[in-house]
C-alpha cells in the first residue's frame, strides 16, 4: 500500500481533545519505560512531537533528575499539555515549546537523550527530523524513536482499526486509520537511518503496530 499523507500538524481543538481523550496509557507507559531504560541517568532530554505531554510526565514521575524539553507544532496540543504538566506539578522540570521538528533551535550535541513517539508518520519527508536527531544528541547519548508501521493493504488497516480502536468514537477511529496509512515501513525507516549516518542503532518491529529505533547510552565506539 502506498503511503497516504495526513496533515503534518493536528492543530484544531477537536483533534487535540480527541487525541488526549484516547486511551494510550499502556502504550505511553511502555514507551516511557523503554526511554528510561535507554538512559536512566540522563538529565537533559528532548521529546520531539510531545503532543499533550503525557510521556514526559510519566518519565519525570519516575526519574527526579530528568529535565525535559517537549516540542510540538500544534498550539492546541501544547495548551492541553501545559495543563497536564501543571496538574502533575512538573512545571519546573518539563518545558513545552512550539518548535518545528525539522528545524530546531537548539545547539549541537545538546541532549543526553532524544525521544519521539508517533511523530514520524505526520511528516511528509522525515529525513530532516532524522538529521536533526543526529545533530542534537550527544555522541554517547541515547535515542528512542517509535511509530506505527504501514500495513500492506486496506484490509489489514480495517482489521487493526476494528481490533484496537473498537472503543474509539468515529472521529478517533478515522484518526487511527489515517495514521496507519501515513506510517512508514521498516525498510523506509532503515533507509532514513542509513542516509543520515546514525550509528549503533537497533531497529526492530517492537509490536504488531510499531517499529522502534533504540540506542542506549555509551554504545558509541569512539576509536
Amino acid at each position: 500500500m502506498d503511503r497516504i499523507l495526513e496533515p503534518e500538524v493536528m492543530d484544531t481543538w477537536l483533534e487535540a481533545t480527541a487525541y488526549d481523550a484516547m486511551d494510550f496509557s499502556s502504550v505511553n507507559t511502555a514507551f516511557a519505560t523503554d526511554a528510561i531504560d535507554a538512559d536512566p541517568h540522563a538529565v537533559t532530554i528532548l521529546d520531539i512531537g510531545t503532543g499533550t505531554a503525557r510521556i514526559p510526565i510519566l518519565m519525570c514521575q519516575q526519574r527526579p533528575q530528568y529535565l525535559i524539553t517537549g516540542i510540538d507544532l500544534a498550539q492546541s496540543m501544547l495548551i492541553i499539555g501545559r495543563r497536564n504538566v501543571e496538574e502533575a506539578k512538573l512545571t519546573q522540570r518539563i518545558k513545552l515549546e512550539r518548535v518545528d521538528s525539522k528545524r530546531m533551535p537548539y545547539p549541537n550535541l545538546e541532549f543526553d537523550l532524544v525521544v519521539s513517539n508517533s511523530l514520524v508518520h505526520h511528516l511528509p519527508n522525515p529525513l530532516s527530523l532524522f538529521a536533526e536527531i543526529q545533530r542534537l544528541v550527544k555522541l554517547d547519548g541515547a535515542i528512542l524513536i517509535r511509530d506505527l508501521i504501514r500495513p500492506e493493504n486496506d484490509d489489514i488497516v480495517n482489521d487493526l482499526v476494528a481490533k484496537i480502536g473498537g472503543d474509539y468514537d468515529a472521529h478517533q477511529q478515522q484518526l487511527f486509520r489515517d495514521s496507519l496509512k501515513a506510517a512508514l515501513t521498516i525498510a523506509e525507516v532503515q533507509e532514513l537511518i542509513d542516509r543520515v549516518g546514525l550509528l549503533q542503532i537497533k531497529l526492530t518491529q517492537s509490536s504488531e503496530l510499531h517499529w522502534t529505533i533504540e540506542r542506549k547510552k555509551n554504545v558509541i565506539d569512539r576509536m
